[in-house]
């Protein structure tokens, strides 16, 4: 609904027509319209009317104490959308208003026609809006009404109305909203106007859904109705609609959530991948990047509110920290069969929890040692047998070919030995191992059960009206010598509403000026408003949009009556009738676009009473370094634009502290924002030419919500600088870590871009925030870079030349100490294998260096059956001798390997170290601006 401010009429051209009106003026003595028309047409019809236009600016009541009756009805004819972060409901309706002036009636018959239709400024239309409409109504204008017979009067008009609701999306998206629509008169009391409903909300639902025109995400359910039950007196009566609205969550469930369960079973059965020969951990983050992607695909399907945190995004966080829980647990299995055979022994705690409790718990029971190397004994005892005869008899008694064949037996049970060290494990892996399958089965049970959770100011009509300044000297005159005291007091010829618009006529007329006698006197302006709604901040523009309620009371000099003889103690009548305040808001960057209210209140003794909507767009230093734990400390300076104060004074009508309780009281609002501090101040500005300007300037401190913030930002974000944690974990040698890590970053970059719209945009300051996760994206880069290195050093080390000196010294001797990496002696990078049966190994070390000498003694020898078994020994002395090396490597290339894993070590505790200063700064820096704002 929108009322169009009609335009000023300047003053009477003539001066002589004023003084006639001060003089000669005498009041109409009548009450009711009689309209005869001369012929039954049209034109007669308007011409008998034409009386009843010049009694627009009053209640059509003959008797002030008469309440005028309004009806109201309304169909809702489209649902446009919601706005959870504005907590903002768009609608369309047409309304309909019926009411009674009782200054005009006519014969049908005798004129006609029972109605006509006439543009609507040519009739009084009440002040009715809706309390929660927060913009201005961009519905196409009807300028006409109907005007019956009877004297019913009938306003239709489409509004296209955005009103407050508080938004409850707990339950997205299957949310059923509850929105309210408040009829009332913005300025009349209920003695003088009262809201009735036209008809009964059954027929008003009905109907509604039977022309609704939108059948998008919404759907309309039910209206239910109720008015105020007090009695007459100093109140606004009111007539408010509850629209029940219920979302249609079809494309949710199909677009959000039947993806959402895909993925988190395929990151389910993703336990099934063998962790021995396939690489589960890039699996997983690859998962991970895909469901990142998903939810940047889908953002602008979630809603976005800083009141209540949506049981969907709970679900996604859940999802999301299912998905790493089981990467972390992936890289921790991953370790262990990759390095088990460098740990010591089980504990016997971990040996008795795991294995013999949880395990045979998730049937997974441990492994008899006795059977596991059955065969291994048995073969290794076989050897025995063979060997002990040979070991009886004498040298000499022994063939060649035995001798061969005993060489032979031992390289095979050395390269035997080598093999099964490579590709088995000992007995303390195999139970570390079995320890983290148990885990696993535990991890996957919880899994599965985890997985099926599912306005410039607008300017008033107050600017002084263009005069001669020889008309307005003679019109103040003229004043002057008609008011022989510092008021005029009226007279009405009877106690009815025409009577005292007569009489009011010459106050009318003098509303160019200040309404005072002398030019010394200042009026004083009383000054109050409530905070209806805060509609939301512009942290890149600086701005706060707010919606008020603003009332200001003035003293008119040039009437009074007395309220016997006129019939009343007030009256309504349009605001561009009389002299108001240029009392603007200085941070007011916008035009009003609140609903338009004409009237305001005149009491018998002078005073004004202006009372109007404001959707108030005004600048505000806002400080988003504490984002999203700050609190917002804006000014509404309200002053006279022109006037100082030897002319207008402002005062403030009550305290602070009731204006700050009311609005918390009232406030629809209940998004991103919350109300926690109104404070005021006078403040006195000199102008430069040396006058004293009066400002009243209110202090509002309003505090952010921080916990959707948190949810959607800062938790995921600590699950992924969790995952480049653990993966120093993986053991460069047999995982593709560097692979694993970019993968990361793609995903957090694409997590970035996904909350992107979330975060502050603001050319002041940088918000703590975004150093925060700028600084993460850091950490990832360099544990990045340094993976780069590690694995350049271990798959790259053998074609390096020896380490130098200086970087043994600093990396192997003190940072490897450091780091409990100490170098590793000789005698144990020697050794291959500690078991005794390696020394056989080492015995038969020379061999290759033999193998010349027994080639030639082979020639020799005649018998065919002894150099075959010598050139198999020779080979497999070759095969051996090749294993050893492969495994061992030699002394340099194990010099720049331990360098790698103390420079992966070193790098690790300071990440550590570095993520857990930055985590405790960010946290005291946020509570020290959270302190230091709220005390200010």
């Amino acid at each position: 609904m929108a009322f169009r401010e009609m335009s000023q009429k300047g003053l009477l051209p003539s001066v002589i027509f004023t003084l006639f009106m001060f003089t000669f003026f005498m009041p109409a003595q009548f009450s009711v319209i009689n309209v005869n028309c001369s012929e039954p047409t049209q034109l007669a019809l308007l011409k008998a009317l034409t009386p009843l236009f010049n009694m627009t600016a009053i209640r059509p009541v003959v008797n002030s104490k008469t309440c005028t009756n309004v009806s109201i009805i309304f169909t809702i004819y489209g649902i446009l959308g919601v706005d959870e972060k504005a907590q903002l409901l768009k609608t369309y309706i047409w309304l309909s208003y019926w009411w009674p002036n009782e200054f005009v009636t006519w014969d049908a018959g005798q004129c006609g026609s029972d109605r006509i239709s006439l543009p609507r400024e040519k009739f009084w239309v009440p002040d009715i809006v809706i309390n929660e409409f927060m913009d201005e109504n961009t519905a196409p204008s009807v300028p006409y009404v109907f005007l019956f017979n009877t004297g019913m009067v009938h306003d239709a008009h489409p509004v296209r109305i955005i009103s407050s609701c508080n938004l409850d999306i707990y339950t997205f998206p299957f949310d059923i909203q509850n929105c309210t629509l408040t009829f009332n008169s913005y300025l009349h009391y209920a003695s003088d106007i009262r809201l009735f409903l036209g008809n009964t909300v059954d027929y008003i639902t009905e109907r509604s859904k039977r022309v609704m025109t939108t059948l998008g995400e919404w759907e309309l359910l039910t209206i239910t109705a109720h008015t105020s039950n007090d009695t007459y007196g100093d109140y606004i009566d009111t007539l408010a609609f509850h629209i029940r609205l219920k979302r249609r969550a079809t494309m949710y469930v199909v677009n959000l959530l039947i993806p959402s369960c895909f993925l988190i079973t395929v990151d389910l059965f993703s336990f099934l991948l063998p962790p021995q020969s396939v690489d589960r951990s890039s699996f997983k983050m690859t998962l991970i990047l895909g469901y990142t992607v998903f939810l940047l695909i889908m953002n602008d399907l979630l809603p976005v509110t800083g009141n209540a945190i949506p049981l969907i995004n709970v679900f996604f966080s859940l999802c999301l920290a299912l998905m790493v829980a089981s990467l972390l647990e992936t890289i921790v299995i991953t370790n262990l069969l990759s390095g088990a055979a460098d740990f010591g022994p089980v504990p016997n705690w971990i040996r008795v929890l795991l294995l013999q409790i949880l395990g045979p718990l998730v049937c997974l029971r441990q492994k008899n040692k006795k059977s596991k190397h059955f065969e291994m004994k048995t073969q290794v005892g076989k050897n025995e047998n063979i060997k002990a005869p040979t070991e009886v008899g004498s040298p000499v008694d022994e063939g060649k070919a035995v001798q061969e064949l005993r060489s032979l037996g031992k390289d095979v049970q050395s390269i035997r030995l080598l093999v099964e060290k490579q590709l088995k494990q000992n007995d303390s892996e195999e139970e570390w191992i079995q320890s983290q399958i148990n885990q696993r089965g535990i991890g996957r049970q919880g899994n599965d059960t985890d997985a099926t959770l599912g306005t410039p100011f607008q300017n008033q009509v107050c600017s002084l009206q263009k005069v001669k300044s020889s008309k307005l000297l003679f019109l103040f005159i003229s004043v002057l010598m008609c008011a022989p005291s510092s008021s005029m007091m009226l007279n009405c010829s009877e106690p009815d509403t025409p009577s005292l618009l007569e009489a009011l006529r010459p106050v009318f007329n003098l509303s160019a000026i200040r309404p005072v006698v002398y030019l010394s006197t200042a009026t004083n302006v009383t000054l109050d408003f409530t905070l209806f709604g805060i509609l939301g901040v512009d942290e890149k523009a600086q701005v706060l949009t707010t919606f008020i309620w603003q009332t200001l009371k003035w003293k008119n000099e040039f009437l009074s009556w007395d309220s016997e003889s006129c019939g009343t103690e007030r009256i309504t009548v349009p605001r561009k009738l009389l002299w108001v305040p240029d009392v603007v808001i200085n941070e007011f960057m916008e035009k009003n676009t609140a609903p338009f209210v004409p009237y305001t209140y005149l009491f018998h003794d002078g005073w004004v009473i202006d009372g109007q909507p404001v959707r108030v767009v005004s600048s505000c230093r806002l400080d988003t370094y504490a984002f999203p734990f700050d609190i917002q400390n804006c000014t509404f300076s309200f002053n006279s634009y022109l006037h100082h104060r030897a002319e207008v004074e402002i005062e403030l009508q009550g305290p602070a502290d009731e204006i700050f309780h009311r609005s918390k009281d009232v406030i629809t609002t209940m998004g991103e924002w919350e109300l926690i501090s109104i404070n005021s101040r006078i403040f006195e500005l000199i102008s430069g030419s040396g006058h004293i300007y009066e400002e009243l300037r209110f202090f509002i401190g309003v505090r952010r919500r921080a916990t959707l913030y948190i949810v959607n930002l800062l938790i995921p974000t600590c699950f992924l600088i969790t995952v480049d944690l653990f993966s120093f974990i993986l053991p460069p040698k047999s995982v593709d870590r560097s692979l694993f890590k970019m993968t990361l970053i793609l995903g957090y970059t694409v997590f970035l871009l996904s909350m992107n719209n979330m975060l502050p945009v603001s050319g002041n300051t940088i918000p703590l925030i975004n150093v925060f996760l700028t600084l993460c994206l850091s950490l990832m880069v360099a544990s990045l870079l340094e993976t780069i290195i590690i694995t350049n050093l271990i798959c790259g080390s053998a074609r390096y030349p020896a380490v130098p000196r200086w970087i043994r010294v600093i990396f192997l001797h003190i940072l490897g100490r450091l780091v409990c990496l100490p170098p590793k002696s000789k005698d144990q990078e020697d050794t291959v294998i500690s078991n005794p049966s390696a020394q056989e190994m080492k015995l038969s070390s020379t061999a290759t260096q033999e193998s010349e000498t027994k080639r030639q003694e082979s020639s020799l020898n005649g018998d065919k059956a002894v150099q075959e078994l010598r050139s198999l020994n020779m080979d497999l002395q070759d095969i051996r001798h090749q294993l050893e090396k492969q495994l061992r490597g030699n002394q340099d290339t194990e010099d720049w390997i331990q360098v790698g894993f103390v420079i992966d070590r070193l790098l690790f505790i300071l990440y550590i170290l570095f993520i857990s200063t930055s985590f405790v700064t960010i946290i005291i820096l946020w509570g020290k601006s959270y302190s230091t704002l709220h005390d200010h």
